[in-house]
This record gives structure tokens, sequence and C-alpha cells, in this order.
């Protein structure tokens, strides 16, 4: 493996967080390499996005890898549970929501460093975000730091100090507000994104966890938010 630092994995589902992410990691002058996933998801119009996405930004490669996380279940996005709606997100902080899909962040890493350590590429992008954020355990920056720590431990690269993983998370400390004004400083074009738990012909619910911080974000970053919604 040829180490190349200008190389990174990014973590890409099409949605605000991710598309964000990939701008920033252009910007910074890497050569982008996005893993995205059918994972069982129900809101498989994200990959579309995604899909289109990736080629509008003309990343050196778009991955999407098959994962039948739906067998697991265990989640409202992957599992015949229905998505909550209209949920009391402040008073119900504390709790991890229904639409936490089991170690998905965990799974979705793994693949990650596998690509990155056979790209030769040292750096991996994530869009987790600890700020706003629907109450998710692989959101926090503990879980990264204990991450990237597993993952030098258990790979050549890592072992044999070829190269050092470094797993970024740009979006980490920001609000969902501050995030879309660095998106649209970076041109990112948010009406080609998608944040919806539980669409409906191609429309976001506006009722979700995912939309409502997504609505929230732009109200108070004072953009409009182009998102074609079914509830406004």
């Amino acid at each position: 493996m040829i180490p190349d630092n200008k190389k990174a994995v990014i973590l890409f589902s099409g949605g605000l967080d991710s598309t964000t992410v990939l701008a920033i990691a252009k910007e910074a002058g890497y050569s982008c390499y996005c893993l995205s996933f059918q994972y069982g998801q129900k809101q498989t119009v994200e990959l579309e996005k995604a899909r289109r996405i990736a080629d509008a930004s003309q990343v050196a490669k778009h991955l999407i890898l098959n994962l039948d996380l739906d067998k697991i279940g265990g989640s409202a996005l992957t599992d015949s549970i229905d998505v909550p709606k209209d949920r009391d997100m402040i008073h119900n902080a504390e709790e991890i929501p229904i639409t936490y899909v089991p170690a998905r962040n965990i799974i979705f890493l793994a693949h990650a460093v596998a690509w990155a350590e056979v790209l030769g590429a040292t750096e991996i992008f994530i869009g987790i975000n600890a700020v706003d954020y629907s109450g998710y355990p692989d959101c926090r920056p503990e879980f990264l730091e204990s991450f990237t720590q597993m993952a030098n431990l258990g790979t050549r690269a890592g072992i044999e100090k070829t190269g050092r993983f470094s797993i970024q998370a740009p979006l980490l400390n920001m609000s969902k507000a501050e995030i879309i004004k660095t998106g649209i400083g970076l041109g990112v074009d948010y009406a080609t994104t998608h944040s919806c738990y539980d669409p409906v012909s191609g429309k976001a619910c506006g009722r979700c966890d995912a939309c409502v911080l997504r609505m929230k974000g732009f109200s108070e970053a004072g953009i409009v938010d182009p998102t074609d919604y079914i509830k406004t």
C-alpha cells in the first residue's frame, strides 16, 4: 500500500450532512472516493440522490455496497416499524429513538476503513453531528475516538505503520444552521439532497426527526429550505 494523503473515503448518503462533508473535503483538495450503502433502508431514494450528487461533483469513484441490515431489523428505518412523527425532541433528548439502526456507523466505518486501506488512503470523512442530532450513540466524539483507535490497532496499515487512519468529522460540533451556511458558502445545492426517513412519492414527510432538524436548520440559518415537503 502506498499512502496518499490526498485520497479520502467519504461516507456518503446523499443527505444534507454528507453532501456538505463532500464539499468540505473537495475544497481541502482531496480526491474523493464516496461510499454509500443499500442496507435495506426504507428511504432508498437517498441512493439515487447520492448517485446524482457524486456524478455532478466528479468524485474519483462512487461505490455502493449491499448490506442486509433489514434482515437484522430493530429499527424503523429497516424494519416493519412506523417512523415516529412529531416527536418532542427537546424533552426526549436523552432517549435513543427507534430510527437508530443498530451499530450502523460501526458497520459503515469498518467498510470505509477497509476500502481506504486498499486505496492507500488514510483519511475517512463522516457527517456525524453531536449538536443537532436525534440522540444516536454513534454520533458522539467518544465513539469516534474509540473507533479510530480500533481501526489503527486492527489493520495491516496500522500495525506496519504504513499509514495511520484519521476519521474526520468536520460537522461534529456544528449546529444544523452552521452546517447549512458552510455548505452554501461552498456552493452546495441542497435541493439535490435528501434527509427524510419516511418519504412518500419522492416528497419529504415534514414530520420525522430528520425533516424537523432540516427545517429548523434552514429557518435558523435564514435560508429558504428548497425541500419538497408533503407537509410544511
